[in-house]
């Protein structure tokens, strides 16, 4: 690839995690520029339509949400990550659909103050990795041997989990065998380690302090 690649990023953000970890998976040098969130700078209102992150600058374009970054990572860069077969493919593409709503529930989870809605979140959450659990074949990855681009979307969701088992025991993952050693072999994976900064769980736990939420409250009463 001829241009020079800048991701522009958040240290939290999931969906930025993707980015890096396709980038990492490709093995092509990329700059990467953190913004504050809370005090987004004007160049990157002007190139960010929603105000969020990931970005991705290629040469002098701009791409935005990390479904299109990553989609053109693999349309451009080798090794590719998706399945050639059409219909696998696709299967691919709607998992890792699956994978932002699961992310949407653990936003409730990490922040809600509203008891019913976190319940409904945690509920929510188990029913969805009972699925995957039922998708899952032998391993190591989710479509077996291959190391696949559904695997960066559902490795950063996997490392909520991390923090959340230092605050308190959800049991969300309990009874998920095939979900266990996944969750395991994503977070030996290169990639994935080296898509946060070394105290990425102090600054979510952090992060979590500040909500306040229904979760630091099971975290008071355990």
């Amino acid at each position: 690839m001829p241009n020079k690649l800048t991701l522009v990023s958040f240290d939290l953000c999931p969906y930025v995690q993707r980015a890096a970890i396709v980038l990492a998976e490709k093995g092509v040098p990329f700059d990467r520029v953190d913004i504050d969130l809370d005090n987004k700078p004007d160049w990157f209102l002007a190139i960010s339509p929603r105000g969020r992150v990931p970005l991705l600058r290629v040469g002098a374009d701009v791409l935005f949400e990390s479904a299109a970054i990553v989609e053109y990572l693999d349309e451009t860069l080798a090794p590719r990550l998706h399945p050639d077969d059409a219909v696998a493919r696709a299967r691919h593409r709607a998992w890792m659909d699956f994978g932002s709503a699961i992310l949407a529930d653990i936003w409730t989870v990490e922040t809600s103050a509203d008891r019913r809605a976190f319940a409904g979140a945690q509920a929510s959450l188990k029913e969805k990795f009972a699925r995957v659990e039922a998708e899952l074949g032998k391993g190591p990855w989710f479509a077996g041997a291959a190391f696949g681009l559904v695997d960066a979307v559902f490795a950063p969701v996997f490392r909520y989990f991390d923090t959340f088992d230092r605050i308190v025991d959800l049991g969300i993952l309990d009874g998920l065998p095939k979900v266990g050693r996944w969750r395991q072999a994503l977070a030996a994976r290169p990639s994935v380690r080296g898509a946060v900064v070394a105290d990425y769980g102090d600054r979510l736990a952090r992060f979590l302090e500040r909500k306040g939420g229904v979760l630091m409250d099971r975290r008071a009463a355990a």
